[in-house]
């Protein structure tokens, strides 16, 4: 079954449901093919594999690998060692919902009956896929709505989310994803405990044959490199890039104005990074009351070329000025 989607970032959904999967027109250069037995919504730009939305029923956590790079590499990496909890490109936190025990979703996979050792489901705690809402769809850019739910003790709901991902392609195999994540407190109120080293609004976890420590380069638009230049620093954007068997690709993530600025950046040479919320949120408790809700907007890159090669800066500003 294939479900192929569109709509506009900006739209806000007014309920929960699936629409019927719809035409879209022939020359459709996104395709999203969708295999609920599996758990897996492959998305395809141009006819060629870019990332895959990993969704299975006993996964810790729903999460999107691989990510390719333009010539078809998998840039990112799942269970690395020694962090078998890292999933490729993923958001999790750790939250206490009121009147119950702190949990960390971010390490969910220890969670199941044999906690860290050969960790295995059923996981007590994890972020599972509730459903997909889609829409129609344009020739350049597809979008959808993954409804999902956190939940602690197997089926008691933390907070729900809603993660809207717009694909755009971009031409010889390079893409752009415009992504929300927006956590709901429905069920009560939800304070987020996580301290200010163990979290990222998202992580991306990068392969290690693109990574510093294997070659690579971190960069910031501040001009910082690597991670004594960019970790815990201030910046609108981070990519990440190198040559990897004769290909030069990178990966860069965008934060968008929608989010409260200015915010520092979690980077690590082996290859973990995302941005952090503002200090004042940033490994300091603070509350979402029930009914209300907490977000954060980011873009992804993925494109050829270093970070001037890619001109990442420029499509930085196309993306902040609606163009991208």
């Amino acid at each position: 079954m294939s479900i192929r989607t569109c709509i506009c970032f900006g739209i806000l959904l007014t309920a929960f449901m699936v629409l019927p999967a719809v035409a879209f027109a022939a020359d459709s250069r996104v395709e999203f093919r969708q295999d609920d037995a599996e758990g897996r919504l492959q998305i395809l730009v141009d006819g060629r594999e870019a990332l895959v939305y990993q969704y299975a029923d006993d996964l810790d956590m729903a999460h999107f690998y691989p990510v390719r790079s333009p010539g078809g590499k998998s840039m990112t990496v799942q269970h690395p060692n020694p962090y078998p909890h890292h999933r490729s490109f993923w958001f999790a936190d750790k939250v206490r919902f009121e009147g119950e025990r702190p949990v960390e979703f971010y390490a969910a996979l220890y969670s199941g009956p044999n906690g860290n050792k050969n960790p295995r489901p059923p996981f007590k705690d994890h972020i599972r896929h509730v459903t997909f809402i889609e829409s129609p769809a344009t020739k350049d850019r597809t979008e959808i709505t993954m409804k999902l739910v956190w939940e602690m003790d197997g089926t008691k709901p933390v907070l729900d989310e809603l993660r809207r991902v717009c694909v755009v392609a971009l031409g010889e195999g390079e893409y752009f994803l415009d992504i929300g994540f927006t956590l709901t407190a429905s069920h009560g109120a939800v304070t987020f405990v996580s301290d200010a080293v163990h979290y990222a609004w998202p992580y991306v976890r990068i392969n290690p044959t693109f990574s510093v420590e294997g070659g690579g380069r971190i960069t910031n638009s501040e001009g910082g490199v690597n991670q004594q230049g960019t970790h815990n620093q201030v910046a609108r954007w981070v990519d990440y890039s190198n040559t990897v068997d004769g290909e030069t690709a990178g990966l860069a993530i965008f934060s968008h104005p929608d989010n409260a600025q200015p915010h520092r950046w979690l980077t690590r040479d082996y290859g973990t990074f995302g941005p952090r919320r503002v200090d004042a949120r940033s490994g300091k408790p603070f509350t979402v009351a029930k009914g209300e809700s907490i977000a954060q907007r980011v873009g992804i890159l993925v494109h050829r070329g270093d970070v001037e090669g890619g001109a990442v800066a420029e499509r930085y500003r196309q993306y902040v000025a609606g163009k991208l």
